[in-house]
């Protein structure tokens, strides 16, 4: 997928209307996981990410703050993100507990 045609959201746009649901995709361009909540809103938010799993079962939630992801539209206006981690790297970070 090529990114570099996307718009890039706003810091104001960084909420859990707009991007819980959104698909992360990691440097290989391969779909890593889904954002399940957020914590707080904007550039400070931490950004709660379903990583592995089959179909959302056996998947493990890890926090990352909003400044780790770039979120972006694509040209249907669907809201994903991108990470320099890769799927090994965030399932090696401590599981999310509310």
């Amino acid at each position: 997928m090529d990114h570099s045609k996307h718009t890039p959201l706003g810091t104001h746009e960084l909420n859990a209307a707009t991007v819980t649901d959104a698909d992360v995709y990691g440097p290989d361009d391969n779909n890593i996981g889904t954002v399940s909540h957020l914590h707080g809103t904007g550039a400070a938010a931490q950004v709660v990410v379903d990583v592995g799993g089959f179909l959302g079962l056996g998947a493990k939630p890890v926090a990352l703050p909003a400044s780790s992801l770039n979120f972006m539209r694509d040209e249907n206006g669907k809201v994903h993100a991108t990470t320099t981690m890769t799927k090994d790297q965030l399932k090696d970070l401590p599981e999310h507990k509310d």
